[in-house]
């Protein structure tokens, strides 16, 4: 199989200088700001993205160097396939966030609910929209029984090795 480059449309930032105490989820990150700044040659696929609330964020998570297969995530204590998790050690470290748009600035988007570390370099945006995304009757596997403690978990470093 031919090996895939992605290139970042742009920069991720948030007031989160490190892994550590950074929210796991969006959702626990409720009005928490950042922005995100688009790279000059990709500043036209902005066009019209300013009628959308929110946004479906691609990154890189950067500062991730291994992965297993099987993780601790942080919701448990047991060990789970790395597929069943939101964990950042991931074989390709792809991450993905919704955040809600505030404002475009020329290339800088202002967002909010940032569950992400600063200078994460970003390779896509897509618009939620909720008829497209939004999913009734879902089940949330193992999580179900730990997702009361989504508010309060924090990163604590342990994916960074």
């Amino acid at each position: 199989m031919k090996k895939i480059t992605l290139q970042p449309v742009g920069i991720i930032h948030s007031p989160f200088k490190r892994t550590e105490d950074t929210p796991i989820q969006p959702t626990a990150a409720k009005g928490v700001k950042g922005s995100i700044e688009i790279y000059s040659k990709f500043v036209e696929g902005l066009k019209d993205l300013d009628g959308f609330s929110h946004l479906i964020l691609l990154y890189y998570f950067h500062l991730i160097k291994n992965f297993k297969l099987k993780v601790r995530p942080f919701l448990d204590n047991k060990l789970h396939g790395v597929f069943s998790t939101r964990a950042p050690a991931r074989p390709n470290s792809i991450g993905f966030s919704i955040v809600e748009l505030i404002e475009i600035k020329e290339n800088i988007l202002f967002i909010q609910d940032v569950d992400i570390v600063d200078s994460t370099p970003l390779l896509d945006i897509k618009p939620y929209v909720p008829q497209f995304d939004y999913r009734e009757a879902v089940k949330a596997g193992w999580l179900k029984s730990n997702l009361d403690k989504l508010e309060d978990t924090r990163d604590d470093g342990r994916f960074i090795e």
